[in-house]
């Protein structure tokens, strides 16, 4: 599932060639990938696109309505298309406005967008590799109507999300990784990163909040901000496209099952769960043990 640094590099992408322009073409073939309209999507044809932005780890297209929709009836303040991309989703983006039938062709795609912006044509398809399609759109008055936006938790790398707020996360006894990975209390970081930033910061999947002192709470907030930080910078200005490949090629154990750790040397290991799975290194992080294979209600 793409995770807050590949999504701000790729909203900067966008945001930086779709702003202002109009949008000349929608197309949905499947209505199972729509799960919220407060309009019929067609009517959002001739919109200006006023910004795309991220929400989490949710994809946000902030368009103004054509004057012929708004005479006709329709909405006259900005709607929002709201994009979660799930486990198996991302999406295309061409420098050409999109041909239907030769992309409905060339396999499954949840919505295709065209866009002109002072001469320039662009194109966006949405698409989701999964077995299971779980790319869901929303199109909402505003993004606090997608229940999942609406229960976000703050920012990691907001300004204003400092040690104390972080700190206060950490007084009970649910595991830390499933702390960092919870939308609910922090917003952004999913199985990839939490995997990353436990390694660097040499602490225990599975270790539960409660059993932190003041000082691994502290080194936890800090490596997280330094991870999440330098994804960033990595990634801006990085096509779509090579988003993904430099992602896994950026991860030192997650991903990484059977290799060696790049701190010291130990194999990489590996516990599964229903649907998902995380990797550590035994020596970096649990003390030489060897974590066995958790059951579906392990919160991990």
């Amino acid at each position: 599932m793409p995770e807050l640094p590949e999504l701000t590099a790729l909203t900067d992408f966008l945001d930086e060639r779709l702003s202002g322009a109009q949008l000349t073409q929608l197309l949905m073939p499947s209505a199972f990938a729509l799960k919220v309209a407060d309009v019929p999507y067609e009517s959002l044809i001739g919109g200006t696109i006023d910004s795309v932005g991220r929400q989490g780890k949710f994809l946000a297209f902030k368009i103004a309505p054509s004057a012929d929709a708004a005479k006709g009836g329709g909405s006259t303040g900005p709607l929002y298309l709201i994009v979660n991309f799930a486990k198996a989703g991302w999406l295309k983006f061409s420098d050409k406005q999109p041909a239907a039938e030769s992309t409905a062709a060339g396999g499954y795609f949840a919505a295709q967008m065209g866009f002109s912006n002072d001469g320039h044509d662009y194109g966006v398809t949405l698409t989701d590799a999964g077995t299971w399609k779980g790319l869901a759109i929303f199109i909402v008055r505003a993004p606090a109507e997608v229940h999942g936006i609406a229960e976000l938790g703050p920012d990691p790398l907001d300004t204003g999300f400092g040690l104390d707020e972080f700190s206060r996360l950490f007084t009970h006894r649910q595991q830390i990784k499933g702390i960092l990975k919870n939308q609910k209390l922090m917003a952004g970081i999913g199985n990839a990163y939490s995997d990353e930033i436990l390694h660097t910061a040499k602490l225990s999947p599975v270790a539960t909040a409660s059993s932190l002192d003041s000082h691994a709470v502290e080194r936890l907030f800090t490596t997280m901000k330094e991870i999440l930080e330098g994804a960033v910078r990595e990634f801006t200005g990085k096509k779509p496209s090579e988003l993904k490949p430099a992602k896994k090629a950026s991860m030192r154990v997650h991903g990484r099952t059977g290799e060696a750790c790049p701190v010291c040397g130990d194999t990489v290991r590996e516990v599964t769960f229903v649907g998902t799975s995380l990797q550590y290194c035994p020596t970096c992080q649990t003390n030489g043990e060897i974590l066995a294979k958790r059951g579906s209600g392990d919160d991990a």
